[in-house]
């Protein structure tokens, strides 16, 4: 029996080997893996010892030959093929394990040239890998190292085909993921959508259950490709509670993005990926308070993020509230330890975005419908970006142009159909998801009761009629931000004018569907 080793991630490789060679695999190697070998004392033998031939081209061509690919190719249920080898004086490879250069983790280091990533573009074991999982009935192939010692194991009583199926779909998966790796580093300066795109997907963990207890689930992260950091939930680490459920990773990621759509210091409560509470203040502790008091029965159950880190005062306001998880980028030590107090917490600590405060990074948004993706890019507009055009008679006042920017900038982070009211940055009352965008704003004042006075409203979205105007206008709304571009914006305007209200218009809308 015959095997070839050749891996860029040495992880239990040599013990590996050692197994492999004391139940009578003759094993050959290149590089690296070959010189690890010898080192360990375990009996290997160069690839040019099967294919008579040296490398050449640096390294570049090494595997890429018939007698190896001949070997591991011929199908052992076909005597014309064992013929075929016999007499071009070729042997059948038995065992493949293969993984390949680090070509994501080269890409991620900051200034790396084109030059460079191609050269860590695999393409000897790649073929390799496919061509023993491409004949797995014959010839077992391994990939991932905690997969060693099951094939030891397995290899003293013969691996049956279910597990030979089992490690080629794994293999075929793991090319898949590399492959794609490289197309999305190729693509990231072409602009529009290809006519062909893979999602590579990692697993993080299986989860216990996922919406509700029949559903089975797990987590995956998508691999970054280039040099920005892996941040966000995905890659949030946990510093204290029980593991995170489907639903609370939904309403972490939903909490975290909302948070650090602000360059200010701002603090968010989120329930249902909706936002019942959130406030943007240069003092982090009364930014919490604000936003808890946006809707403190919602808050119940619900999960508290920050920009900032977390302080002692605000770990002390938290104590009253059953919360889910607080997300941070850093928490105060005496902060943390009175937040471990609270045995159902869960603590999160997340990395800020790259460019965090001067740009908001775009990426490609992926929707599942049944059979298919609707994909888009991220509505990630800059603050800056947002340009207003007063539709009414009255100006807003400056402090309400700073109001209406802030709840501007909540909106897009309330479910369509969207209607925020907000005062001294801080969100009032919202109503989401309702059919009717009218539906929206009434539960929007009802949630803000007597605080609707002074407040400024924004929506999502345009207005077909009046009728938000006239509900604003009745809980005493000063001023409105919406898109504008109605067919009946005339009717709207009016009716802001005719109640001294001042509208703007931005010419983008919001949904969040």
């Amino acid at each position: 029996m015959r095997a070839i080793i050749s891996v860029s991630d040495k992880a239990g490789v040599t013990d590996f080997a050692q197994g492999l060679s004391q139940l009578g695999f003759e094993i050959f190697s290149t590089g690296g893996t070959k010189k690890a070998l010898v080192e360990a004392k375990v009996p290997v033998k160069s690839v040019s010892d099967i294919t008579g031939f040296p490398e050449i081209l640096d390294g570049r061509v090494k595997t890429l030959h018939p007698a190896v690919h001949g070997g591991i190719l011929a199908r052992r249920d076909l005597p014309a093929h064992l013929q075929e080898l016999a007499k071009n004086n070729m042997g059948t490879i038995d065992l493949v394990a293969v993984n390949l250069y680090p070509f994501v983790q080269t890409v991620a280091k900051e200034g790396v040239t084109l030059e460079v990533a191609l050269e860590n573009i695999d393409i000897g074991g790649p073929t390799m890998i496919r061509a023993a999982a491409k004949n797995f009935p014959g010839v077992i192939v391994v990939v991932d190292p905690d997969d060693y010692p099951l094939v030891l194991e397995k290899l003293g009583g013969g691996i049956d085909q279910a597990e030979r199926k089992r490690l080629a779909q794994k293999a075929f998966q793991h090319v898949a993921v590399y492959d794609t790796a490289i197309s999305q580093y190729l693509r990231q300066d072409v602009e529009g959508f290809p006519e062909e795109m893979t999602i590579a997907l990692k697993k993080r963990y299986g989860l216990r259950y996922g919406e509700n207890p029949h559903q089975p689930a797990a987590f995956y992260a998508e691999p970054r490709v280039g040099a920005e950091q892996d941040t966000g939930i995905t890659w949030a680490k946990q510093l204290w509670g029980k593991e995170l459920s489907f639903n609370n990773i939904l309403d972490a990621d939903a909490a975290w993005g909302a948070v650090t759509d602000f360059a200010a210091p701002t603090v968010d409560v989120i329930k249902h990926t909706n936002p019942c509470g959130i406030a943007s203040h240069d003092d982090i502790d009364e930014a919490y308070r604000r936003a808890f008091s946006g809707d403190p029965i919602a808050a119940f159950g619900g999960i508290v993020a920050s920009n900032r880190p977390v302080t002692l005062a605000m770990a002390k306001a938290m104590k009253p509230v059953f919360y889910e998880i607080v997300i941070a980028p850093e928490y105060e030590p005496e902060a943390l330890e009175f937040l471990k107090r609270k045995k159902d917490l869960r603590i999160l600590v997340a990395e800020l975005p790259p460019g965090y405060g001067k740009a908001i990074p775009d990426y490609l948004d992926f929707r599942r419908v049944r059979g298919g993706f609707l994909v888009q890019s991220s509505d990630s507009l800059p603050e800056d970006r947002v340009s207003l055009r007063t539709a009414t008679r009255r100006e807003p006042t400056k402090a309400e142009v700073e109001d209406l920017l802030f709840a501007w900038r909540v909106v897009k982070h309330v479910k369509s159909n969207a209607i925020v009211l907000a005062k001294d940055k801080t969100l009032l009352g919202m109503g989401a998801g309702q059919p009717s965008r009218i539906v929206s704003a009434q539960i929007a004042r009802e949630k803000a009761g007597e605080k609707t006075k002074g407040s400024v409203l924004a929506s999502d979205a345009m207005f077909p009629f009046p009728d938000v105007v006239e509900t604003a206008a009745a809980g005493g709304v000063t001023a409105i931000i919406q898109p504008g571009g109605s067919i009946r914006d005339d009717d709207s305007i009016k009716a802001a004018d005719e109640h001294h209200i001042a509208m703007v218009c931005t010419e983008v809308r919001h949904f969040r569907h």
